[in-house]
């Protein structure tokens, strides 16, 4: 199914990582978010669990291993265009994750990858129900340490 203008939503799935109070984002290289930063994920594959695909993304854009932990949250993430079509359609299940192993390295679909504090995040023009979900994660690790 094509990614813009597509016949159905979209199932996307998304990675906070977390390391202490910091938040591992990284900078889009596609579009529809391209040059923006976010959490890791991506698009869920064909026959693909939902815990595996967000492994799999997050392995694929930044070498990390995770262990996929609750989620977090479900967000719808509609684009439309300037005719008012809808160009993009996601439905995105954001899931909270602990690192296992490895060093991020930014890899497909992303630029740049940098782990910020949450005092950080609004400097660097991320999208507020991204950053409403990082929050939910912070506080999740801070009541279940």
């Amino acid at each position: 199914m094509p990614r813009r203008y597509p016949s159905l939503p979209i199932v996307g799935v998304g990675a906070v990582i977390l390391r202490g109070r910091e938040v591992l984002i990284v900078r889009r290289a596609n579009p529809p978010l391209q040059g923006e930063w976010s959490i890791p994920g991506g698009v869920l594959e064909l026959g693909e669990k939902l815990r595996d695909g967000i492994a799999r993304e997050v392995f694929e854009e930044t070498g990390l291993v995770v262990e996929v932990g609750p989620v977090l949250d479900v967000i719808d993430s509609i684009f439309p265009d300037p005719e008012g079509r809808t160009q993009y359609h996601y439905v995105l299940i954001d899931y909270l994750c602990h690192l296992r192993s490895g060093t991020p390295e930014a890899a497909t679909d992303v630029s740049e990858i940098r782990w910020v504090t949450m005092d950080e995040l609004a400097t660097l023009g991320m999208k507020t129900v991204t950053i409403e979900v990082i929050a939910k994660a912070l506080h999740s690790a801070s009541t279940n340490r």
